[in-house]
């Protein structure tokens, strides 16, 4: 295994000192914060060592290459961008704090995604169409290391799935924007100008977005070993199950303890690093 380094600040000496607790044969730096350590071998002390100097660190077996995968999939809210679309509508419906606690506990896996779902809809009814627009002009921003993961995708071909609980408004969006393959989502119904507050269609929960991603995995042709996901919430974690690499992007801890990795201190370009 090769145990992946990187983080805001992280140093060569840092690197070195890693290397000797893992019993490292090599190290490899990757990028200016980022190191590889090669044939490194775990140990409980790693973990501890790493979140104490704010380090992401990831085991991944020898000879797993970016260019080689065919799929990358990633949630939207938390995760491509940094808000969650339905708290802020909330906040222009003035029950933000309303809402965005139900999304937290969903988040964690404390309530059931539907019913989740369908109560935070429900409290944006009468809200108007336009403030969609208002919360992508205004609030809307992409996670740091978007663009370069995208980017980094494009140049090797991989095909790029954005998976959401959120709305197809923002999706459709971002599809178009940044040039993103296949997307799934929610449709907020509208009537008069306003939120009825209910969904047109099916709900995307978990089962959705794990369909769609083996949908999609399935027509590329595609091996389990050649996708990556990435998520933070409860409901991605279907979805991270069905790829050979789920990163946990600044996720809740039940969805970090069940990712091969996790990222909590730096951006999404470091997804690209993680792989040789």
């Amino acid at each position: 295994m090769n145990l992946v380094i990187q983080g805001p600040e992280t140093t060569s000496a840092q690197a070195d000192e890693l290397a000797r607790l893992a019993g490292a044969t090599r190290v490899e730096r990757i990028a200016e914060r980022a190191f590889r350590l090669r044939d490194s071998t775990r140990n409980d002390s790693i973990g501890a060592w790493c979140e104490e100097r704010r380090i992401d660190h990831a085991f991944i077996p020898e000879g797993r290459r970016f260019a080689d995968l065919k799929l990358l999939a990633m949630d939207m809210d938390s995760t491509l961008i940094t808000i969650e679309c339905i708290d802020e509508l909330g906040d222009l419906a003035g029950r933000k704090a309303e809402i965005a606690a139900i999304t937290a506990r969903a988040m964690r896996g404390e309530i059931e995604y539907r019913e989740s779902l369908r109560r935070r809809v429900a409290a944006l009814a009468g809200l108007a169409q336009s403030s969609l627009g208002t919360i992508y002009e205004e609030r809307l921003k992409l996670t740091p290391g978007a663009d370069a993961l995208i980017g980094a995708c494009k140049r090797h071909g991989i095909q790029l799935l954005l998976v959401s609980g959120g709305f197809t408004f923002f999706t459709e969006r971002l599809k178009a924007r940044l040039g993103i393959d296949h997307t799934i989502s929610n449709v907020l119904e509208v009537k008069g100008g306003k939120l009825t507050g209910a969904l047109v269609g099916e709900i995307v929960d978990a089962d959705a977005k794990a369909a769609k991603f083996r949908e999609v995995l399935q027509g590329l042709k595609a091996k389990k070993h050649e996708s990556v996901a990435i998520g933070d919430g409860a409901n991605d974690l279907k979805m991270m199950g069905e790829a050979g690499v789920s990163v946990a992007f600044r996720a809740k801890p039940v969805v970090q303890a069940r990712a091969t990795c996790a990222i909590n201190w730096c951006g999404l370009d470091a997804v690209v690093n993680l792989l040789e």
